[in-house]
């Protein structure tokens, strides 16, 4: 892909985000554009996007491909706009929780997330903390769902936090958040 074709899609996302007028992300989820392939963008499991085999530096460009990410039903993630859909490779999540604050400690807490796009999440049903058994070990590795499809993994340092917070309910170590308790454990 020549990088003529790589700006105009560029510009073609900034002028469609603008047209958006900033209200949260495109309605990624209604659109149904044709597949068009593979364009060697990648998301490696340590949170950085890479584009034909560079990493993208710049933050607000990452921050401009993340608001149009998906993750469709086949478990690919896809960049998507109402022309177009191509194909992201993803390592392991598109996104990292970043940093964590505890609202409210105590069964009626909130645990709100921020990711290494800046999208904050709070944990509740809508947006479930799962755990996942590390690949390898015994470990547990936690993942929140952000939208659509698309989790974030907690960092290995917010993992401990969560740990040190996780309390028992019910015969279970685990979190509350959003008026649900998760279990600190595989699903």
């Amino acid at each position: 892909m020549t990088a003529d074709v790589t700006s105009n899609r560029i510009q073609g996302l900034e002028s469609l985000l603008k047209t958006h007028g900033g209200k949260g992300p495109p309605p990624v989820e209604k659109w149904d554009p044709p597949h068009c392939g593979d364009i060697g963008m990648a998301i490696r499991s340590d949170g950085t996007w890479f584009y034909a085999g560079s990493p993208i530096g710049r933050l607000p460009l990452v921050k401009l491909f993340a608001s149009v990410l998906r993750k469709d039903a086949d478990g690919k993630h896809y960049l998507v706009t109402p022309v177009e859909k191509v194909v992201v490779t993803v390592a392991d999540a598109p996104f990292l929780a970043v940093e964590m604050e505890v609202r409210n400690p105590g069964p009626g807490q909130d645990l709100v997330f921020r990711t290494n796009v800046d999208d904050i999440v709070s944990v509740s049903p809508s947006h479930p903390i799962r755990f996942a058994r590390e690949a390898g070990s015994d470990g547990l590795k936690p993942y929140i769902l952000v939208r659509g499809r698309l989790e974030a993994l907690v960092t290995r340092a917010l993992y401990y936090d969560l740990v040190e917070i996780a309390v028992e309910h019910e015969g279970k170590l685990g979190l509350w958040s959003g008026g649900r308790f998760f279990p600190l454990d595989a699903a």
